[in-house]
């Protein structure tokens, strides 16, 4: 207890230090949220008032999937969001519409962030079992991506791995408990909630945490005509990171009213570490836009350069 007070000292004075004066005019920014447990640290921010000591009054726009979230940023109703690389990529095949200013969540040696996982009444216990296994997934995406990735750097071929389109999480979740399908892939915590069902752990990205990524994105517009504001909103939420990974026990009310972790791992499920500010390298946007073109997701995206920009950072 006592090293993570000292690090949480350490790591919020070292984040105030880096922040710039609050502006005069408060700026609104607007953030499409999913329930994932990659929005903790922005709850946190806006919970303690870390928002507002920027200059900020940030809004929350609530969407039930990926395709809503989508949806509202085609349509400019929100400013930023969390999505991932393969997102990103697809956003900006024709022209940068969004650009990647921090990561959102990544895996560790320590914490996965996706998982594959076998169903209790399948059998399968390990990576060679699932060669010519269909594979629940959402087709081109980065749950597909991950799957192709961990599988390949496990061994399996290309042509050896099978998938089966479920594109809606819970549907995914449902159909592997029920051993409707042999295998999915799913994101953490709900991947938790499967294990402590009776699904199987075959291989999650805790072995190769290079795939596991999730991202902060933003509208170009934002970021060319208010780079203050988005100065403030990265230092806010490193504060705000920083005081989740030194106590991560005390934010069970935040995870509760925002569906952030399923009410049956409410008290048991224990919080990752979250990515402090950080943005993806020029290796992983390069290996997910060749798996995407390789798919035939695309021909071509943005640069690195133009599509990730860790300038804004504290």
């Amino acid at each position: 207890m006592m090293k993570r007070l000292v690090l949480l000292i350490i790591l919020v004075a070292a984040s105030l230090a880096a922040c710039t004066p609050a502006p005069a005019q408060t700026t609104i920014l607007r953030i499409g949220v999913l329930p994932i447990l990659e929005a903790l640290p922005m709850y946190v921010a806006q919970s303690q008032g870390y928002f507002a000591e920027e200059g900020l009054q940030v809004e929350f726009v609530p969407a039930a999937s990926a395709a809503e979230r989508d949806q509202l940023m085609q349509a400019n109703q929100i400013d930023g969001m969390i999505n991932d690389l393969v997102a990103v990529l697809l956003y900006n095949r024709d022209q940068v519409q969004i650009v990647v200013v921090r990561f959102a969540r990544t895996a560790s040696a320590e914490d996965p962030n996706y998982r594959i996982l076998a169903s209790g009444q399948s059998g399968i216990t390990s990576v060679d079992g699932l060669r010519g296994v269909p594979i629940g997934v959402s087709e081109g995406t980065v749950i597909e991506y991950v799957t192709d990735r961990l599988l390949q750097a496990e061994g399996l071929k290309a042509e050896e791995i099978e998938i089966v389109a479920v594109p809606k999480i819970p549907d995914r979740l449902a159909l592997l408990e029920s051993g409707e399908i042999q295998a999915a892939t799913l994101p953490d915590p709900l991947s938790s909630l499967a294990l402590q069902a009776g699904a199987t752990l075959i291989i999650d990205d805790t072995s190769h945490p290079e795939y596991g990524t999730s991202v902060l994105s933003f509208r170009k517009e934002i970021i060319d005509q208010s780079p203050d504001a988005l100065r403030g909103f990265l230092c806010a939420l490193q504060k705000a990171t920083a005081e989740v990974n030194a106590d991560p026990g005390q934010w069970s009310m935040l995870l509760t009213e925002n569906s952030l972790v399923p009410a049956p791992l409410i008290g048991s499920y224990q919080l990752p570490e979250f990515p402090s500010a950080s943005v993806p390298s020029e290796a992983q946007y390069a290996d997910a836009l060749d798996w995407a073109i390789t798919r035939g997701l695309l021909t071509g995206s943005a640069g690195y350069a133009d599509a990730v920009d860790g300038s804004f950072l504290p």
